[in-house]
């Protein structure tokens, strides 16, 4: 206890800390910007001026993020969020030219265009109801748009009349438009040197559609002709078409007949057929085909399509004859035992394809099969790729080729004449859940203590030289590894130099495609494992609980998977039981218990164990359970009626409390009213927000506090600790003398109103929740803040001695901001400054509008998006909490709220000191004969 009063006053002492130093960006935090998975048909290199040959890579993300990366790092240069249409689950397109600075993007009713060099907006347009079924840019502008900067776009609108309009690239507004009245099935637009062309799927007489290609004046949109292909025998709906080119001298639409035996091209606008044969020498069944085309206006007419089976894949290359518009087979690439990916390039005129697969990269002309540059690479991949895109650079004779590769995993690689380059792990963007994985030897060393700190002194004194006998093996290696460790404690800073202290953690993420990834937060958030740990394509993961040395993952239908902490290996599988809706942990004796809860808010199964927990139902009710009697809850609280609950909160399962009352400025205290089983329901209504504080155990309101105007549809998030919550929401003002705006409400709970006062129970021994728990004498005080908070969190010390920090999510300026909870005190002083003995509890003048400081935000300057959730923990140092942010980028920091109160910073010299006290040493050295010489002297003068 002296230690940690000593400790508090010293954090007291300490000025509100600043949130992170601009020379510490990179040093005590990594963060990942991700787009999310990239679409294999919206994913291109382009060279975004024509004044240079530098290129970018663009996409436009399944998760309908839009953004630039640069092909040397893989750093995201920007990115934009278009899904801002009102049709859900709408797949996005994206088209762009080389040399001119603008991307066209579509998503839904919504068509955008962005700056290709910085991502800034050049225009947008919204058709409401209206999905975006394809879009092409006009590679040759007519003569009224010739001096353009931008290429116009044509796009087509599905729906029950298929519309073909075209946008003004500067501008974005619509020039024309062309209405289709039949029933045709509007499908994909296309265009050529001179037209533009309208496909759609004319539905047959007995079965199969007809492929109709209407022809477009690119000056009005009229309709010029149109031309029907008999296809209905192949063709059974859009997923039978495997191909439409776009923006080529040549444009094509390909398919394949209902047996994968022959392969039909023609080149739009004719009503030509070519009809290949496919030359299956596998003797596998084909599984999927694929057709690769350049997209360039002057490229030659050629292009591959790749064939795969259950077990390998190859390609076959054709060219198109301009004149009689007919395709023939040129030349074959050959079978291989392997998964496969090609990409297109054009270099002029000429075209080049890439193959990709575990082991090597080849690349070959369209012209000629001969390999021009064959690459082994130098990990196989142990994933399969899905897609690549590629650039090809020729010198001479030689060629160079960088690919950027989408594996299944969701990896995004760039592979540069063989040599992996980067990285982006995509499939991060969007996880599901995370938590902290301590390392084996701490997680030993805490339990080991805690068994000492149960046991008798004498037994505890027994059990802790066993342990150090036991840890005498480990002496050799640490006296070899001692001059490494002392030199570099001596050369390297505090902020990279504190692995020793739980700086050096593991997270654990589970994320959309059924994969498990481990970040290593002390390196920058590298990916030190990712395994597939789904059985399916997908999973959705309730929670996840970490162990000595392993971590559980578990899903919604009632499995479970766990997996080594250190290298990822699925050490057990539990089966599914039956759908839950959550899951609850009962964690009193240290060792957490998972208990699945069902929908109606009812466990699965009782425990032959202590403890109590609240689960939440379907049906909008609060529940308290017992974990040893789970037939019939202890107590069911629903919110009144016209309102539902929308979530509920509790303290942290990590929640030390340092001191149990706030001492005030004439040294009288306050004592705190501290509940483990406290639970904040939020339930909205009609322009109402209600936050009722329940305990845990009764089901007893201990507190409501009703806000009226409250806008339900804008996030509202709320957070508890110690003995205090916080919630926030838009509030708009229903009397003139009310605040509008965003909110932050913050209270505290005391057991009396008096200082030095314990309220009811001030002489009680003990006390029931169930018959004599008082209610809580609560302060509150709200603020408006500048913007929205989407999720609020506390940070976590090992001690709770350091002062807390509220964590809060801002989603419109894509941050993470650390409010100190001396700014967040309901007792400052309202309308007044100060006294002397408030100011020196830190109090300050409550001024209703609180600005964020700059020196809170814990991001920093960078822009992190679509962060969901944020987790702390705990360090060795009592000053320092672990920050982790997911759910869109991946984001991790360390805070300290009171300072670095019990580390020596980084301006301490080490080397200083030493060389002081050398030097120290060798003047007493130099001087204590000179001294003891000089003393003999006076005494032999004295005597003399």
């Amino acid at each position: 206890m002296r230690l940690q009063a000593t400790l508090l006053v010293l954090a007291s002492c300490v000025p509100s800390a600043f949130a992170i130093y601009p020379d510490e960006v990179n040093h005590v935090d990594f963060h990942h910007a991700l787009l999310g998975v990239p679409s294999s048909h919206s994913t291109f290199f382009l060279k975004p001026s024509p004044s240079s040959n530098a290129s970018l890579l663009y996409t436009l993300s399944e998760q309908s993020l839009l953004g630039a990366i640069n092909p040397r790092d893989g750093t995201l240069i920007w990115r934009q969020n278009v899904s801002r249409s009102s049709l859900p689950g709408d797949h996005g397109i994206l088209r762009a030219s080389d040399g001119a600075n603008a991307v066209v993007s579509a998503v839904g009713d919504y068509v955008s265009s962005w700056s290709a060099l910085d991502g800034k907006l050049i225009w947008e347009n919204w058709f409401e109801g209206e999905a975006v079924t394809d879009l092409e840019l006009l590679e040759l502008e007519d003569a009224t748009a010739a001096a353009s900067s931008a290429k116009d776009t044509i796009a087509l609108f599905g729906g029950k009349a298929g519309v073909v309009r075209r946008f003004d690239g500067d501008s974005g507004e619509v020039k024309w438009e062309y209405k289709d009245d039949s029933n045709d099935l509007p499908f994909q637009v296309s265009s050529s040197a001179t037209e533009v062309f309208y496909i759609s799927l004319q539905s047959a007489l007995l079965k199969g559609n007809k492929i109709k290609v209407t022809s477009l004046d690119t000056l009005n949109g009229r309709q010029n002709h149109h031309v029907v292909l008999n296809s209905e025998s192949d063709v059974s709906g859009p997923e039978s078409v495997l191909f439409v080119g776009a923006n080529t001298a040549s444009p094509l639409i390909v398919w394949a007949d209902k047996a994968n035996k022959s392969l039909k091209v023609n080149v739009i606008g004719t009503k030509q057929v070519s009809t290949l044969n496919i030359e299956n020498t596998s003797g596998e069944e084909i599984q999927s085909i694929t057709v690769h085309t350049a997209k360039k206006l002057n490229s030659l007419p050629h292009f591959l399509v790749h064939y795969e089976t259950a077990s390998g894949s190859w390609a076959e290359v054709y060219h198109v004859d301009l004149k009689s518009a007919v395709a023939s087979k040129a030349y074959s690439l050959p079978f291989l035992q392997s998964w496969s990916v090609f990409a297109t390039s054009n270099v002029d005129a000429n075209v080049y394809f890439t193959r990709i697969t575990e082991s090597e990269l080849t690349i070959v002309s369209s012209a000629s099969h001969g390999i021009l540059g064959r690459w082994p690479l130098p990990a196989t991949l142990s994933e399969r790729g899905v897609h690549a895109v590629s650039e090809v650079v020729t010198k001479g004779d030689t060629v160079a080729v960088r690919s950027a590769a989408l594996l299944e995993s969701g990896d995004w690689k760039l592979i540069r004449n063989g040599q992996i380059e980067w990285t982006r792990y995509e499939a991060l963007f969007g996880a599901l859940a995370a938590t902290w994985a301590e390392a084996d030897d701490q997680e030993d060393l805490a339990h080991q203590l805690e068994v000492e700190g149960h046991e008798s002194l004498i037994k505890a004194y027994v059990h802790r030289v066993n342990r150090h006998v036991h840890d005498l093996q480990y002496l050799p290696d640490w006296l070899k590894e001692l001059p490494t460790r002392v030199l570099t404690s001596l050369v390297t800073d505090e902020v990279s130099n504190l692995d020793g202290f739980g700086i050096h953690k593991s997270v654990i993420v589970a994320t959309e495609n059924g994969r498990v990834y481990a970040l290593d937060s002390s390196n920058h958030g590298t990916v030190a494992w990712s395994v597939k740990a789904a059985e399916a394509d997908s999973w959705d993961v309730k929670s996840i609980i970490t162990r000595p040395g392993s971590a559980t993952v578990y899903l919604d239908d009632g499995s479970s998977v766990t997996l080594n902490t250190t290298s990822g290996a699925i050490l057990d599988r539990a089966a599914a039981t039956t759908q839950v809706r959550s899951i609850a942990f009962i964690n009193d004796d240290g060792t957490p218990l998972a208990i699945g809860i069902k929908p109606n808010g009812a466990p699965m199964d009782s425990v032959d164990r202590p403890g109590f927990f609240v689960t939440q139902s379907d049906d909008g009710r609060v529940l308290g359970w017992s974990a040893k009697n789970s037939k019939s809850p202890v107590w069911d609280f629903a919110p009144v009626p016209g309102q539902k609950i929308i979530h509920a909160t509790t303290r942290p399962s990590h929640d030390p409390v340092a001191s149990i009352g706030k001492v005030l400025g004439n040294r009288s205290v306050l004592y705190k009213y501290l509940n483990r089983s406290l639970v904040l329901v939020t339930a909205v209504g009609d322009n109402t927000a209600s936050f009722y504080l329940l305990d845990g155990i009764s089901g007893k309101i201990l507190h409501v506090s009703t806000q009226e105007g409250v806008d339900t549809t804008q996030p509202i998030a709320s957070a508890m600790s110690e003995n205090w919550f916080a919630y926030s929401f838009w509030g708009d003002a229903t009397d003139p003398s009310d605040a509008k705006g965003y909110q932050l409400v913050v209270s505290e709970l005391y057991e009396s109103s008096i200082p030095n006062d314990r309220g009811p129970l001030d002489s009680a021994a003990n006390y029931s929740s169930i018959d004599t728990l008082p209610l809580p004498h609560v302060v509150s005080q709200s603020f408006i803040i500048p913007e929205a908070i989407s999720h609020m969190a506390v940070t976590q010390t090992r001690q709770g001695i350091t002062t807390r920090q509220l964590l809060c999510t801002l989603p419109a300026s894509n941050s993470l901001v650390g409010i100190p909870r001396q700014v967040l005190d309901p007792r400052r002083p309202f309308g007044r400054d100060a006294t002397a003995a408030e100011a020196e509890e830190g109090l300050f003048k409550y001024s209703p509008f609180l600005e964020f400081d700059g020196k809170w935000y814990l991001s920093h300057t960078r822009d992190v998006a679509g962060i969901r959730s944020v987790i702390s923990t705990p360090t060795l140092l009592e000053s320092t909490s672990l920050i982790f942010a997911y759910g869109g980028d991946i984001f991790a920091t360390r805070a300290t709220p009171s300072q670095s109160f019990d580390i020596l910073g980084k301006e301490f010299s080490k080397m200083q000191l030493l060389l002081t006290i050398v030097a120290l040493g060798v003047g007493v050295a130099i001087l204590s004969p000179m001294t003891r010489k000089k003393r003999v002297n006076q005494i032999w003068k004295a005597t003399s």
